[in-house]
């Protein structure tokens, strides 16, 4: 076996970040793809790193509502002549950021009745299971070296297809929903197969290419949702007709509840995934072109074949996180059907170092994170906005510790290199 070869079966190849190797070309160019080194090198961060960032984050959110409180900002007023109700009522906010999201997200313990103390909960599983399949998505592309920025307009195509289907057609019970749920998986498949011929065929770069897609999923579904097929009689533009009783997910725990079967399929997508890339032969190819892709085709892998394919699978988990919204929760099509899922999901691949089970954890986070941020308006007055502002400020916190721990590597590297010179000629 070759050198090369060797390398095909070695640790890059399973998964790790390589050490910083140049990226090579799938189709044939040697030039290394900075690009993504460096993405390679974001989404690999150490558990240390990543569980520092989510606590610091979380502290300094609670920090930002303290700072911005109004019972904190006049006791700052005559802090001098005062300073423990400061203090006091800097702490009472602070304290608040964390009991509000607590209580929405995990367990209301102020509630009277044991449905509404655990509904938060409930509601946490609820909107993780996009994020957890989408996130799927996003681990599977970027495993192979692609960035598939593409999961929201393959979202939205998901979406929109089995939502067609749901209302359109009449079917029996089980295999009405299954056809819609096939469909929006087609659907998302196809939507991916698009960059993956353009990336296997003429080694486009699918992070433009994806891009832009997103759009055109987006403007085509604003169309459609003008249509009288998809609006139906009496209906108006921007909402489709509801789907069939027959087509949505079944609720999990009876109709108390919003969760429904979508956590189902989402635990057996990261189970189907992780058999996928740690298991399976295809698996292997997509790991090898990933890690090293000259290694691979010298190991007999068609390396513009398993990028195209990787695409297309991508692109049905995208297709399959659209059903959640449409046939679990909202049961309806609109503009906004798929929100920022695509691009959150992108943060819960990268907190999740694209391993399934990263991943579903990762969601889970985010899931209760937006769950926590309902409460945290109504009951603290906390604007829902830091939400947004805690996830930001955790890819953030991994990037700069990852840039810092990235600089200070290469610093390693470049000391040991002059520190060899100098050895070799002294002695010679």
């Amino acid at each position: 076996m070759s050198t090369q070869s060797q390398r095909a079966t070695g640790p890059a190849a399973s998964g790790e970040s390589g050490g910083g190797r140049d990226r090579i070309d799938p189709l044939g160019g040697d030039g290394p793809n900075w690009l993504t080194r460096i993405l390679r090198r974001y989404f690999n961060p150490s558990a240390g790193t990543i569980a520092g960032a989510i606590v610091a984050a979380m502290v300094l959110g609670a920090v930002i509502v303290a700072l911005f409180d109004e019972d904190v900002i006049a006791a700052a007023g005559y802090f001098f002549a005062r300073p423990g109700d400061f203090f006091s009522a800097f702490g009472s906010a602070f304290g608040s950021f964390f009991t509000a999201f607590i209580r929405g997200s995990i367990f209301d313990w102020t509630q009277d009745s044991t449905t509404q103390a655990i509904r938060p909960i409930m509601e946490t599983l609820t909107r993780s299971v996009p994020l957890i399949i989408a996130g799927l998505a996003i681990a599977v592309s970027f495993t192979s070296g692609l960035f598939n920025i593409g999961v929201q307009g393959q979202l939205i195509i998901g979406a929109t297809v089995a939502g067609f289907i749901g209302f359109h057609f009449q079917m029996p019970v089980v295999v009405h929903v299954l056809v819609a749920v096939l469909g929006a998986i087609l659907g998302g498949a196809l939507w991916g197969l698009i960059p993956g011929l353009l990336k296997s065929r003429l080694n486009a770069n699918e992070v433009i290419v994806t891009i832009m897609l997103n759009s055109v999923a987006l403007f085509l579904l604003q169309y459609l949702l003008t249509t009288r097929t998809f609006m139906g009689e009496g209906g108006y533009p921007g909402k489709s007709q509801k789907i069939a009783a027959t087509a949505g997910l079944p609720k999990l725990f009876g109709s108390d509840f919003r969760l429904h079967w979508g956590l189902v399929i989402a635990i057996l997508a990261a189970v189907a995934v992780w058999w996928l890339l740690k298991r399976s032969t295809f698996g292997f190819e997509i790991r090898a072109a990933g890690a090293n892709p000259r290694a691979a085709r010298t190991a007999g892998v068609n390396v513009p074949r398993t990028l195209m394919l990787t695409l297309v699978i991508s692109g049905a988990l995208a297709g399959l996180a659209g059903t959640a919204p449409v046939l679990g929760t909202e049961k309806v099509i609109t503009n906004g059907v798929a929100g920022s899922l695509g691009f959150d999901a992108i943060t819960v691949a990268l907190l999740g170092k694209n391993s399934p089970l990263g991943v579903v954890l990762a969601g889970l986070l985010f899931g209760a994170l937006n769950a926590g941020g309902a409460l945290m308006q109504s009951s603290a007055g906390i604007p829902v906005d830091i939400v947004q502002i805690t996830q930001a400020i955790i890819v953030l916190l991994i990037a700069a510790s990852e840039s810092i721990r990235y600089r200070r590597e290469r610093r390693a590297v470049a000391a040991r290199s002059a520190s060899a010179t100098v050895t070799e000629g002294a002695a010679a």
